[in-house]
Parts: C-alpha cells; sequence; structure tokens
C-alpha cells in the first residue's frame, strides 16, 4: 500500500495560535477548506474547522441586524476554540494506516508532520472517501474489461 505521502494536500491553509475568528473567516471564505491548521511559530500545536467558527458566529455577522456583540466575537483569539487533541500522521504511514486513524479516533482531517511536528501536508476523510472510490471504480472497470 503507498505512503499518504502521494495522496496528501500539500496545499497548507495555516493560521498563528493567537490569530482572530476575523481571520479564520477570511481563510475558509477565500479557500474552498475545512480545517486550518494552527501554529504557534512552525509547530503544529491545534486544528480549527469550519464548524468551530460558525458554532461561535452570530448568524446576524454581515446583515442589518448585526450588533458590536456580533463583531466583536470575531475578535476572539482561534486557540480557545481549537482541537488541542492532535492525531496526526507522518509521509510514511499508510493509507490503510490512516484510514484507522480516522475510524479509531473519529477525527475529520489527519495533519502531516515532519519530525519537528512541522506540518508538511493534510488529508481529509473527503480525500479518504474519494481515493476508495476511485480505487473501487478502477477494479470495477477492469472487471468489466475481462
Amino acid at each position: 500500500m503507498s505512503s499518504i505521502e502521494k495522496l496528501m494536500s500539500k496545499n497548507i491553509i495555516s493560521l498563528d495560535i493567537d490569530d482572530d475568528l476575523a481571520k479564520a473567516k477570511i481563510a475558509f471564505d477565500q479557500h474552498p477548506i475545512h480545517h486550518i491548521l494552527i501554529l504557534n511559530g512552525k509547530e503544529l500545536v491545534g486544528v480549527f474547522t469550519d464548524r468551530d467558527l460558525y458554532k461561535q458566529l452570530s448568524p446576524h455577522i454581515n446583515t442589518r441586524k448585526e450588533t458590536p456583540r456580533d463583531t466583536s466575537l470575531l475578535h476572539q483569539k482561534v486557540h480557545l476554540f481549537m482541537s488541542r487533541e492532535l492525531v496526526t500522521a507522518t509521509i510514511n504511514t499508510t493509507l490503510n494506516e490512516a484510514v484507522l486513524l480516522f475510524y479509531d479516533n473519529r477525527i475529520s482531517c489527519l495533519p502531516i508532520v515532519d519530525e519537528h511536528f512541522r506540518p508538511v501536508g493534510i488529508i481529509s476523510w473527503r480525500d479518504i472517501v474519494k481515493i476508495i472510490a476511485l480505487q473501487y471504480r478502477n477494479k470495477l472497470q477492469q472487471a468489466h474489461q475481462t
């Protein structure tokens, strides 16, 4: 089985531990992602999801009903809401091992880190499902060709 290195996304969106929710909102608005890796310096210290953000935001943000309290929420720091219980993998982790990490830990993304705990990639459960679906489709096509 091939390593996760060939399957992971190397396009990492990250924020600093002291960045605020406004900066996270901008990142989610600008990129088709569901996870932001939170760094302290270059070291991975947390994961912040779009669900983490939307749990904190008022539905009145950017509407006529927006209040000063609604906008003040955007100034809170991401480290207050990020997940600190990290499950990570290395570039040598296999797809099967990654699937077990997702299943056993009920996570939605798997940051890939180097020996200094710096992120070098990320893979989400959506990526895993896509990979397995494509492998199965190829298997079906090969069976129909014989």
